[in-house]
């Protein structure tokens, strides 16, 4: 029998449907695991992720996407390899997006966020988020079925941030169409033509929120996005137009992708389990430690990379300068030793909250307060609303065992479609 550990974490497709047995194996060899396909050191244990994270002096966030692909940009020489990964930093995927700064450029990025991001804008924005829900609930409701992630998870999360971060409402719908791949406008100079908006959504956001700001620059307004063109840095000088839009776009972008698979992994939990549903309608002060225990056992985001950056050890295993260290979030957040029956979905498991499915240290996800409330606000409609909330035979399969297909990326979990059926009234 061929050994788990041998199988390729990054193009096998049964791994990329379950990675659980795999993660686990790996784990059961060593919590820190140097797999054998591309020299990756594997990072399944809890305390090991949640160390990493943390320690920015060894690990540096510069491949936190691209992971071992493509190959680095240079050949890593000596014990600290700090200079080599400022001289190519421009290289590396996305290098211009905070997800993959290191301090002190990651913190400037992050001020200019966390002076958006006040309670006063979230609280706004939770009441949106309530109007929003029942909007989007309306648009299917009377069939009694509806395919989750296009009918409900993908727009909603869309118009939730386009309001957070200020959108103009006569724009929004625009927003929905675009980043649904129904077509992109390419009306302004360095359109992405011809071309559909998912394979660049970035690009697309960044050059749409410039002229935004640029905009408002010029003829500065009452509104989130002139407060926005306005954010300054902590030692109060005004930040180009680009390093103002880009943590909004990025906000935009990975918020909408996570929210999305967070909500459809946890209505997939709720509508496979009618008891819990009969305890949440009963209690809802359960609905947030729900919303935590789906996103322990699966969490939206797989893994995360980072470079060491010099020698360093972690969990007792040597990591050389330059070795790509892949930390594992579906695997720490169902470490035995943190989580006690990790695979078991528990309702009133105490540390449930003690997750990291949105990251440790300073680059814990910013949008994290914000994708919790929007989990919350739609289980709690969808319970007000609807009742015998079911996974849909016709499209998911008869004789209790649901098949279920997830997008094939070693990067991010999430469902290709949930289909479900209700009764209402």
């Amino acid at each position: 029998m061929t050994d788990l550990a041998a199988r390729d974490f990054f193009s096998d497709e049964a791994i990329a449907q379950d990675p659980y047995e795999y993660l686990d194996h790996l784990r059961s060899r060593n919590p820190v695991f140097r797999e054998p396909h591309y020299g990756v050191v594997v990072v399944t244990g809890y305390r090991e992720a949640d160390q990493a994270f943390r320690n920015t002096a060894d690990f540096s966030a510069c491949v936190s996407i691209g992971g071992p692909f493509p190959p680095l940009p240079f050949e890593p020489a000596g014990d600290d390899i700090s200079a080599q990964i400022a001289e190519h930093r421009h290289r590396f995927p996305i290098f211009e997006h905070m997800v993959t700064m290191d301090p002190p450029d990651h913190t400037r990025a992050r001020s200019l966020l966390n002076r958006l991001l006040t309670p006063k804008r979230l609280k706004e924005n939770e009441e949106y988020m309530w109007r929003q829900a029942d909007r989007q609930l309306d648009e299917f409701l009377d069939a009694g079925r509806c395919e989750f992630l296009a009918d409900y998870a993908k727009p909603f999360a869309t118009m939730v941030i386009t309001d957070l971060l200020g959108v103009p409402e006569a724009d929004r719908e625009r927003f929905r169409r675009t980043l649904a791949g129904e077509g992109y406008p390419g009306s302004r100079v360095g359109a992405l033509d011809h071309e559909p908006v998912g394979l660049n959504p970035l690009e697309w956001l960044d050059e749409t929120f410039g002229a935004y700001i640029a905009d408002r620059r010029r003829a500065p307004r009452g509104d989130v996005l002139g407060t926005l063109a306005t954010t300054s840095y902590p030692d109060g000088t005004l930040p180009e137009v680009i390093d103002v839009v880009r943590p909004a776009t990025f906000l935009f972008a990975a918020g909408q992708e996570t929210v999305t698979k967070l909500l459809s992994s946890a209505v997939r939990i709720l509508a496979e389990r009618p008891g819990l549903q009969q305890r949440l309608r009963a209690d809802r002060s359960l609905v947030g430690n729900f919303m935590e225990e789906s996103l322990r056992t699966e969490s939206p985001t797989k893994v995360d990379f980072r470079l060491a950056r010099r020698n360093t050890t972690l969990g007792g295993v040597d990591i050389p300068a330059g070795t790509v260290v892949m930390l594992c979030i579906g695997a720490a957040n169902r470490d035995p030793r943190k989580f006690e029956d990790p695979d078991e979905f528990r309702l009133d498991r105490r540390n449930a909250r003690e997750h990291i499915a949105f990251g440790r240290g300073v680059h814990t996800c910013a949008g994290a307060p914000l994708a919790r409330v929007e989990g919350q606000v739609t289980l709690n409609r969808m319970l007000d609303r609807m009742s015998d909330i079911a996974i849909d035979e016709s499209a998911h399969g008869t004789g209790g065992a649901p098949r279920y297909e997830y997008e094939p990326t070693f990067l991010l979990r999430g469902l290709r479609d949930l289909h479900i059926t209700f009764a209402t009234g």
